[in-house]
């Protein structure tokens, strides 16, 4: 069984809503044989523009599950962020199943953590690679790279960084502004 660490920001956890917390991410422990002993780390944050953050974070054997929600609507974010916790873990056992098929493996340790009776994947059709591109790495700088992303209206950019030489990556955040991934 999960225990429950929540935390509000700009908000006072009450008691109901720390009940309804609990009731909702305790629906993830069905996808486990044994539940891990685990704390679900759970963050509830009310902004001034009438909006509502939850974060839950469950840190598991070969798994951290985390995710991250925002809407005008505490309970519906808990909500979503419960829904998103529920697809990474089919995700993540979906994935266990394909290797050890192909390896022709037994169960890995992973796999042992998760119940089979509890919503399997269809072949993992989500995973399924629909499209390919292939490009050719101009050398540039990142603020070329983020002139170059906004122009063609993408979520990120992958460049040849010209003074490393090296692949690298920026990125539109959340908040607006840019992210750099670098790669070795």
């Amino acid at each position: 069984m999960f225990r429950y660490n929540v935390r509000g920001e700009n908000i006072e956890v009450t008691e109901a809503i720390r009940d309804y917390v609990e009731k909702k991410v305790s629906k993830l422990e069905r996808y486990f044989t044994d539940v891990p002993e685990a704390t679900a780390h759970v963050n509830l944050k009310v902004y001034t523009e009438k909006t509502a953050k939850v974060e839950v974070t469950i840190p598991l054997p070969y798994l951290v599950l985390r995710a991250e929600e925002t809407s005008p609507d505490l309970y519906a974010s808990i909500d979503l962020v419960v829904d998103k916790l529920e697809r990474q873990i089919r995700k993540f056992k979906t994935k266990i199943n394909r290797k050890s098929r192909e390896t022709a493996l037994p169960d890995s340790d992973a796999m042992v953590l998760f119940n089979n009776e509890a919503g399997e994947e269809e072949n993992g059709t989500d995973l399924d690679i629909v499209r390919t591109k292939r490009l050719s790495l101009k050398p540039m700088d990142s603020e070329e790279a983020v002139l170059q992303m906004n122009m063609l209206g993408h979520n990120f950019f992958i460049f040849e960084d010209a003074e490393t030489n090296g692949t690298s990556i920026v990125y539109r955040r959340k908040d607006g502004k840019y992210g750099l991934i670098e790669t070795d």
